[in-house]
């Protein structure tokens, strides 16, 4: 669905934006953001410990294991060529 009307700036929108932005970096910079930071260390350090990955790990080799099937597909295919064109 598309919208013909031009982009009209919000200052309500532009506020609130603005504010969620500050609060995010004063959280960041305050010892709840460290504390919270800390926290997560420990925790990745403690799946590790019993051989579980986070979600961003996961995700990562999913899509070297999507990229490395889509590879592997390829070559089958060239492979069956090869073999259909010689007999």
């Amino acid at each position: 669905m598309s919208n013909d009307r031009p982009y009209t700036p919000n200052p309500v929108f532009d506020k609130l934006t603005s504010l969620a932005q500050r609060v995010g970096e004063a959280i960041a910079a305050s010892p709840a953001g460290e504390l919270e930071k800390n926290a997560r260390q420990h925790f990745v350090s403690q799946l590790a410990k019993q051989g579980l990955v986070t979600r961003e790990e996961f995700d990562a080799q999913r899509a070297l294991l999507d990229k490395t099937r889509a590879t592997l597909q390829t070559l089958e295919a060239k492979i069956a060529a090869l073999e259909n064109k010689s007999a």
